[in-house]
This record gives structure tokens, C-alpha cells and sequence, in this order.
């Protein structure tokens, strides 16, 4: 049979804290390097070494960005995990492995190629130092020299890797070179059923760039300019690299000294703190966590819903509840980040399902903070936030920021003191601020998180609370034509599917797989809350909509079942999928046929 051509799926099964992150990025890069659309998945542990960790690497010809549950090409050093992932290996695939591994339970409808990863180390890598990380390049050889990648490519890969280490990339060529050699050595003759082949612009005009990076240079380029945050899993790079940016872009030419505050507090509720507090002051102020973080952070998220505080909170969720599974993926923050904060509280919230929308909704997130005086969360997850993805370069923003209702010194001369911080002169609920410091004496207020009548009064006045609850519940509807509007793909189908976020690179492979069959799909992809008057258009021009979410308790339907007019309610069903790993298109495609068989 004529080998698969540039479609396949390679699992990397090794052990945490080995340096085998660093291998599985060359061949991640060098593949693409040669115009192959690559999607790596890193599953990772929550401790810092010894435990097992794995990196999924699909390569797909039509650019399908989803995990596939089985693969094309193991690569075993874990003798842990051998005999678990040697179940996941399709029937005809193909294994690099140790070769000290027990041939315990071997199975004989996959090709085995062994290797003396231990002996190879000791007698061809010279530093006793980096004998353990360099150990892995070897697989990167065996494996470019079986799917055929060009060693040039590897080179690229290293050298793109390790970017910021040059010095090092002679000892890691020459460490591939090794696995390249033994290759020619012992397998070159053994063809498998997968081979990649170069693309002539395949991935023209592509980056890979992971969703924290992208977000962190959306902060960048939306004018942020205090960051307060606590380090925690999954959220931690995005900070990390909000302050490789700021160093570079955002220092001041004179003194060299970062124009961005950025502050590590002593946990999430300290760095929610001096965020709001720093909105409350005029600066474009953010935080970044997950959902521990998140939990800790209610109070203060209630505080500037209803003191009209803007900030901006990202969340870069993981498996709950409690500290769950926190290297794991999910997402099941939505229903509680929504309504962060007790009573009646409802908040902006963004939901990027690409790299590419990472980076412009951090920069839109400001914007709605300070048009609306108000919280707003990103949400993003693991998944989208620390794997890399394929996306266009990013778009220098051109737009001015958006700051909102702030009165001048001139305003207020016109005013002559008429004005009030909590009054809604215009009907969309949103009032009037001035920044502390202004330099009239009737820009003075106070910020109250008690009850306050629009003159900012203190009062228990049960007229002046509901007035008031009303227009903050009058703001929020207006802000469902103000938030980014979902993508809708329609063909006319009398079936419909919504999801949001990183769900969205499933749906796109399950819908082809359903085409395919005969069964055509609309499909909606939700990108923030409150819904947009299109979701209810979407569901009432469909006989069914399966809302797809990787959450146990169907959070979206929930907040599509109350915010939907009751008619359409009927016509929802859920997919949920919840075990932490990125959810794949069967697990779209699969649950959707069986629940259109009982419909039919």
C-alpha cells in the first residue's frame, strides 16, 4: 500500500522533568518548517519530575487543529506508561521504544523499532551535564529519518527552539545526529505507513504562538499598564510573558524603566485588589489566574460590578472543582465567572477560541472595561492558553483606546457641578466618571460598595437600590451588541451546533466528519456574554442545536436555557466532555449521530 502522506498523529510518552519538552518542540517546529500544519498537545503533571507526561503531535494536511484519540507513531520511554500507550498505537502504526522494555503483552499488529537510548547516550554525548536532555534529541533523529523530515529541518527546529541559546545548538544537532544515524544504520531498509513530504507554502504566513503569549502581547498593545497577579497553573506564562514584552516594547528610551507596573502580590486576592485599585485611579489595569484564583477573587470582582470599577480579569481554566486537576484542561469556569460575585451579578465575559482572538480581545477587553465601568473576564483554558497554535501574525492595532465616559476639566466647567458619578443622563446605563486627580473641585466622589443613590450618597433607600440594580441591569443588555458578535457557518440545515473557545478546532473537523456522512451541520460559535440577539436567530431558524461544552453540568445551556425566550429552550441538547484532555471531534461527531438516531 502507498504510504499516508503528511497525516498522522505522534505521541511522545516520557517522563516529567527529562528536558523532553525541548525535543518535542524541534520536531513540532521543524515539521512545520517544512509547510506541514502541526497541532501539539502537551499533557503535562502537576508535580515538577518523575511522573508521566505525554506530547501529541498532529499533523494534518488540511490543517485540523483537534486532538485524535489514537495514534499513528509512539514514541515510548516510559516504561511506566508502556504498555497504556502501546494500546493507543492504530492497528499498522509504528513504535520507537527503549530497548530494555519487557515485550510483555507485545502487540503484533504494530512495527516495533528499538533502541539503545541509554547506551547511545553514554557512548556518543560527551556532557555528563546534559546527557539526560540531549538523550531525547536522539528519538528526533530515528523519527525525522522513518517519516522522512529533512535534517535540514531539524536544524531549523533547533534553531527556532532554542532561539535564545545559541551556544547550544551544535551539541543538540549533533545529539539528532546520532538518532538520524542509527536510523540509517538499522531501519532505513523498514519503511511505515506514514511519510511526510514537504509543502511550497503550506504554512506561508503562519507563526506558531501559544494563547498566553498572544495575550500578554494583546495587553501590550491595549494599553495596559498595571498587571497585579499571583502565580498559578495554567495562567502563569501569561504574566510571565507580559513582562518579556514590557521589558522590550514598553521601557522608557531615557532611564530603560518598564512602563508597565507589573506586581506579584501575595496571592489572587491581593493582586485583584491593586488591579481594581488601579482601574479605579485610570489605569488600564489587569490580573491574570484560574479557577482557584478565580474563587478568591469573588468578592472583589462584586465590589467593581457594583462600584463601577473597570479592570480586566483572565482566566486560563483547568479542571475543577477545588484544585482539581490543575496540568488538566477544561471548560468549567463559565457559569461561575459569569455571575462572579453574590446577588445579582452578571458580567462581561470573553471567550477567544483562537490564538489569533486571544490577542485582539485582551485589547478589546480594555475597551469594554472602560466603556462600561466594569469588570470583564477573558476566559480562556489550559488547552488554548499553553499549547501552540497556527495563526496569522497579529494585526497592529490602529484604533484609539476607547476610554469611555471621563469628564474633562472643561466638562465640568460646563456642568457647574450638575453632574452625578452613579446617574444615567443618556439611558444606557452607563454613567459619568472623572480620574482622582483631576484638577476641578467638583470632580470629587465617592466610590461606594454599599448602597448609594446616583449622587453616590450613602442610603438604604429601597427606591435608590433598585433604581440602581436596574440600570446596571440596563448596561449589561446593552452590552450584547457591544461585545465580539459569534461567528455563524450556515448551509441551511435543520441542525445547529454552538460552542465557544478552544472547542471550536473539534467542531471544525466534526462537522466535515458529519458532512461526510450525510449529515450536514450549522454551526455557531459563541465569543462572549451576555449572548447576542443572533443566538436566538441561530436557534429558531434550526430544529435542534447541540451546544457543545467541555463542562459536566452543560454550563452554556444553562445560561442559553434563562436567557433564551422560552420557545426556543426545546430545541437545545447538550455534548458535554469533561475528562481534561482536548476535546476531540469524535467526541463532537460520536455523541451527536446517537442522539439523532433516537430522534429519528
Amino acid at each position: 500500500m502507498d504510504p499516508i502522506v503528511n497525516d498522522l498523529t505522534i505521541l511522545a510518552a516520557t517522563v516529567n522533568g527529562s528536558g523532553s519538552q525541548s525535543a518535542n518542540l524541534v520536531l513540532t517546529r521543524a515539521i512545520f518548517s517544512m509547510g506541514i500544519p502541526v497541532a501539539p498537545k502537551n499533557v503535562f503533571p502537576s508535580n515538577i519530575e518523575g511522573l508521566p507526561t505525554w506530547y501529541d503531535l498532529r499533523v494534518s494536511a488540511r490543517g485540523y487543529q483537534a486532538r485524535r484519540a489514537q495514534h499513528d507513531l509512539l514514541i515510548a520511554r516510559n516504561p511506566q506508561t508502556w504498555t497504556h500507550d502501546l494500546a493507543a498505537v492504530v492497528a499498522g502504526g509504528a513504535v520507537v521504544h527503549d530497548d530494555v522494555f519487557l515485550a510483555s503483552g507485545v502487540r503484533e499488529d504494530v512495527e516495533y523499532f528499538p533502541v539503545p537510548f541509554g547506551r547511545l547516550g553514554k557512548t556518543r554525548i560527551a556532557s555528563d551535564s546534559l546527557r539526560k536532555q540531549l538523550t531525547n534529541m536522539i528519538y528526533v533523529g530515528v523519527v525525522a529519518g522513518l517519516l522522512g523530515i529533512p535534517f535540514d529541518n531539524l536544524v531549523t527546529g533547533i534553531e527556532r527552539t532554542l532561539a535564545t541559546k545559541p551556544k547550544a545548538w551544535p551539541v543538540n544537532i549533533d545529539a539528532v545526529r546520532v538518532g538520524y544515524g542509527y536510523w540509517e544504520e538499522n531501519f532505513s531498509d523498514r519503511p511505515i505507513s506514514h511519510v511526510l513530504r514537504p509543502v511550497v507554502g503550506g504554512t506561508d504566513g503562519l507563526v506558531l504562538v501559544d494563547g498566553n503569549q498572544a495575550a500578554a502581547l494583546g495587553c501590550v498593545m491595549g494599553g495596559c499598564t498595571v498587571a497585579a497577579w499571583y502565580p498559578i497553573t495554567p495562567s502563569s506564562s501569561l504574566c510571565e510573558s507580559l513582562t518579556g514584552y514590557a521589558d522590550r516594547f514598553r521601557t522608557d528610551p531615557e532611564t530603560g524603566e518598564r512602563r508597565i507596573a507589573i506586581v506579584q502580590a501575595e496571592d489572587e486576592l491581593a493582586a485583584a485588589g491593586m488591579a481594581i485599585g488601579a482601574g479605579w485611579a485610570g489605569a488600564r489595569a489587569m490580573t491574570a489566574t484560574s479557577g482557584p484564583g478565580i474563587s478568591l477573587m469573588a468578592e472583589f470582582a462584586g465590589l467593581a460590578y457594583y462600584a463601577e470599577v473597570p479592570v480586566v480579569v483572565f482566566d486560563i481554566q483547568r479542571l475543577g472543582p477545588s484544585t482539581g486537576l490543575p496540568t488538566r484542561t477544561s471548560q468549567g469556569d463559565l457559569g461561575f465567572a459569569y455571575r462572579l460575585g453574590h446577588g445579582d451579578t452578571r458580567h462581561l465575559v470573553l471567550l477567544p477560541g483562537t490564538a489569533e482572538e486571544c490577542y485582539e480581545f485582551a485589547q478589546r477587553a480594555f475597551d469594554l472595561a472602560d466603556r462600561f465601568q466594569t469588570p470583564v473576564l477573558v476566559l480562556s483554558d489550559l488547552d488554548l492558553g499553553m499549547n501552540l497554535w497556527m495563526s496569522r501574525p497579529f494585526d497592529y492595532p490602529e484604533a484609539p483606546f476607547d476610554r469611555g465616559k471621563v469628564l474633562t476639566v472643561d466638562d465640568l466647567e460646563r456642568l457647574e457641578g450638575d453632574w452625578a458619578r452613579y446617574r444615567d443622563v443618556d439611558g444606557d446605563g452607563i454613567p459619568y466618571r472623572t480620574w482622582p486627580g483631576t484638577p476641578h473641585p467638583n470632580a470629587g466622589y465617592f466610590t461606594r460598595g454599599s448602597g448609594h443613590d446616583d449622587r453616590a450618597r450613602y442610603t438604604e433607600s429601597p427606591e435608590a437600590y433598585q433604581a440602581n440594580m436596574d440600570r446596571l441591569a440596563r448596561k449589561h443588555r446593552g452590552a450584547r451588541t457591544a461585545v465580539p458578535g459569534p461567528v455563524t457557518v450556515s448551509g441551511g440545515s435543520a441542525l445547529g451546533l454552538i460552542a465557544f473557545g478552544s472547542t471550536h478546532h473539534a467542531v471544525v473537523e466534526a462537522r466535515d466528519e458529519l458532512a461526510a456522512r450525510g449529515l450536514p451541520v450549522d454551526y455557531l460559535r459563541l465569543r462572549a456574554l451576555p449572548i447576542a440577539p443572533e443566538v436566538a436567530d441561530f436557534v429558531a431558524a434550526h430544529e435542534r442545536v447541540y451546544v457543545v461544552e467541555q463542562n459536566r453540568d452543560g454550563q452554556l445551556l444553562e445560561i442559553l436555557s434563562e436567557e433564551l425566550p422560552a420557545e426556543l429552550v426545546a430545541r437545545l441538547r447538550s455534548i458535554r466532555h469533561y475528562d481534561g484532555q482536548p476535546i476531540a471531534a469524535a467526541a463532537v461527531a460520536a455523541p451527536l449521530l446517537a442522539l439523532e438516531a433516537v430522534c429519528v
